[in-house]
């Protein structure tokens, strides 16, 4: 009867540290991807203010990020000064990235929805976005 429980014991205890590993990883394969969404955030929105407005290059914006209840965080302004395709495709990548860490990180959020601009203003080279 001895026998019997120090081997349930052992195999419970077995599970518990099982289990206990994979939420540290879990933890630590989130911990990293949000590291890597604040980096490639950093990078994107550096990227966009260096483009430029005048009356050559047209202001734009693009949906920026993924709340966990839907919908974008904000509204990336750019212009097309820059590479326009390149921006998009990080910017896809980053929201696609984001939505990821979301659904398997459990990332919250409120719901409250981004308001894209209705227009822009070009001052000193930098578009302003009018609401």
């Amino acid at each position: 009867m001895q026998f019997r429980y120090l081997i349930f014991l052992w195999l419970a205890l077995l599970l518990v540290t099982a289990c206990t590993d994979e939420n540290h990883d879990d933890h630590m394969n989130c911990t990293s991807l949000l590291q890597d969404l604040v980096e490639q955030k950093a990078f994107i929105e550096s990227y966009a203010r260096s483009a430029i407005c005048s009356d050559e290059f047209e202001c734009r914006y693009l949906p920026f990020g993924s709340k966990p209840c839907g919908g974008p965080w904000s509204y990336l302004i750019y212009t097309t000064s820059i590479d326009t395709l390149e921006l998009e495709n990080l910017v896809n990548t980053y929201n696609e990235k984001q939505a990821e860490y979301n659904l398997n990180c459990g990332a919250i959020s409120d719901c409250s929805v981004a308001i894209p601009p209705i227009g822009f203003n070009c001052e000193d080279q930098e578009c302003i976005p009018i609401f």
